[in-house]
């Protein structure tokens, strides 16, 4: 299959599985662009130059710097972050903090909108990024110190321990992994669909190399260790989320392929052993008495005899495996292993349209169990059930603000109190915005329905828009750390169109042009029968609530609230 590609992004592409994407796209796709994306500027520089070499005819750019924070911390270790008390808080700011300060910060932002590619291929290890944080160990020490605070009763002595103890807080804060993964996907997902981004494809992991519980290759006395299977969890949580961009609107086509083995290999060398960027030497041993107690810590003293020389095969970021290390976890039963060569042709056929059946997200969708027909069927007996027993009981059953966000909540209300009111779509449309919010404004002064609505969390702004009537809670604005907010006329209109019951007439102008849409799809049904049933289709002219918020969510372009897949 022919297709044509403008400009590739490869996230990753001069890694071990990142440059053999790269050469399977120049070859296959040949695209008018490759753009190179890794962490380092060298790596960069030296993948430049030979795919320069080996594909003279398809341009290549490059770029580097840690995709997982902002541009001003691209070039630097997270230790050199952290280490700096001012730039973990900006790091705590951009996890945690306004999203959309932080999109105009972010490294993968900046990217994406630089080359604005059509197909983007992720072979970053993003849950061994964001999951080997150590958090565990941050934890541990972290209760030590609180420990040691609570138990010193002198203050002179406690305040050095706090001070560490701040330190250390911040860093096991920007540690989660959670909350940093749903910021980088919000991320991306933004800026791809800014950009006009048509396909991205993940390449995964399952963390484990395809093994289970069982696996004998860890990082600690546990098996596994608690690190491996935060890298598990962090790699399906990641498939969870690249499943609902993939079942979102507007955005590209997603797909993961995800390798259950070992990735290799790169090259077989004999070469100097590094730790930590550093040389690893080898050191002249010495005999101890084994006491009571054992020091694990790192001792000086000892005669270096020179650096640690091995040969070994080079698995790009799994790491250097010795000839023993490589033969035990290939061999028959274990880990094994898949080459970089036959993930990045999955990767192609995936983007030309193939279908290779290695699509996790294709996988999961196919197997979830969607919609079905008996649900359907007693839908209806369900509801009316319950506009009986409310009636019985002269209660409104709106919302208690437990199904989701605020916004919900306040459309059910308005819609409700429209309802109540004028009964119909056509007779909203036959009243005048002024007069609209006129009445529902006094029916509401006069009616317990203001006490159930703001028991709820929602406040309901009156029709000067000068005034809130108010529960003792309020759902929005949300709490972010400070309970007294500036007020604004812009604030106040996006704090109604969120979550409160706006009385103001202009509100009623839009609730017009939603309804004259509806009834036009009312009489589209009735002279087109079964055709017409599409996402905008409402088929009474009535005011049922569900079905009219329904509509909104289906309809609104801001919201975009639908699923792509419906039975």
């Amino acid at each position: 299959m022919n297709i044509h590609v403008g400009r590739v992004l490869v996230l990753g592409g001069a890694g071990l599985v990142g440059a053999q994407v790269v050469r399977q796209i120049a070859r296959d796709l040949k695209p008018e662009l490759i753009v190179i994306a890794s962490r380092y500027q060298r790596e960069v520089r030296e993948a430049l130059r030979d795919f320069h070499k080996e594909f003279p005819d398809i341009s290549f750019e490059g770029c580097w710097g840690n995709v997982f924070v902002r541009k001003q911390f691209a070039d630097k270790t997270r230790k050199e972050i952290l280490e700096s008390l001012s730039k973990s808080r900006v790091l705590f700011q951009d996890v945690f903090g306004d999203k959309s300060a932080t999109y105009q910060q972010s490294q993968l932002v900046d990217i994406i909108r630089s080359f604005k590619p059509e197909v983007i291929v992720d072979s970053i290890n993003t849950a061994t990024a964001i999951s080997y944080q150590d958090v565990y160990t941050t934890s541990l020490e972290v209760e030590n110190i609180l420990n040691q605070i609570q138990a010193d009763d002198r203050s002179e002595q406690a305040r050095p321990l706090e001070k560490v103890s701040i330190k250390k807080l911040e860093h096991l804060l920007v540690s989660q992994s959670i909350p940093q993964l749903i910021r980088h996907v919000q991320l991306l997902w933004e800026a791809m669909v800014e950009v006009g981004t048509r396909i991205y494809v993940k390449i995964g992991t399952t963390g484990t190399g395809g093994m289970g519980l069982n696996i004998p290759y860890t990082h600690s006395e546990d098996k596994p260790s608690a690190n491996l299977m935060t890298k598990t969890a962090v790699a399906f949580a990641h498939t969870g989320l690249l499943f609902l961009m993939a079942r979102t609107p507007g955005g590209p086509i997603v797909k993961e392929i995800k390798p259950g083995a070992m990735i290799g290999y790169r090259k077989i060398e004999y070469r100097a052993i590094r730790r930590d960027g550093k040389p690893a030497m080898i050191y002249e041993s010495q005999m101890e008495p084994l006491g009571n107690t054992v020091d694990i810590s790192f001792r000086t003293g000892y005669n270096q005899k020179g650096e640690l020389m091995m040969v070994g095969v080079d698995t790009g970021e799994n790491g250097f495996f010795t000839l023993g290390e490589f033969e035990a976890i290939t061999s028959l039963y274990q880990m094994e292993f898949v080459t970089p060569e036959e993930i990045a042709q999955n990767v192609v056929l995936e983007i030309m349209g193939s279908n290779t059946g290695k699509d996790v997200i294709a996988a999961i969708d196919g197997a979830i169990m969607d919609p079905s027909y008996r649900a359907g069927y007693l839908r209806r007996p369900v509801l009316e059930e319950m506009k009986r027993l409310e009636k019985k009981t002269n209660s409104h059953s709106v919302a208690l603000g437990q199904l989701g966000p605020p916004e919900l909540s306040k459309l059910l209300y308005e819609a409700h109190l429209l309802k109540i009111r004028y009964k119909t779509l056509q007779n909203v449309l036959d009243a005048e915005p002024e007069a609209i919010s006129r009445s529902l404004y006094n029916y509401v002064r006069r009616s317990e329905i203001r006490n159930v609505i703001v028991s709820v969390g929602i406040p309901i702004l009156t029709p000067d828009g000068k005034q809130l009537i108010r529960g003792p809670f309020i759902n929005i604005p949300e709490y972010r750390g400070e309970f007294v907010v500036q007020s604004t006329p812009e604030q106040i209109d996006r704090w109604a169109k969120k979550g409160w019951v706006d009385l103001r007439p202009k509100n009623f102008v839009i609730w017009q042009d939603r309804f004259r849409q509806m009834l036009r799809s009312t009489t589209t049904f009735l002279n087109e029968g079964s055709t017409a049933i599409t996402l905008r289709s409402y088929l009474s002219d009535e005011i049922n609530i569900g079905e009219v918020v329904g509509w909104i969510f289906n309809n609104d372009p801001q919201i975009k609230g639908y699923r792509i897949k419906a039975l």
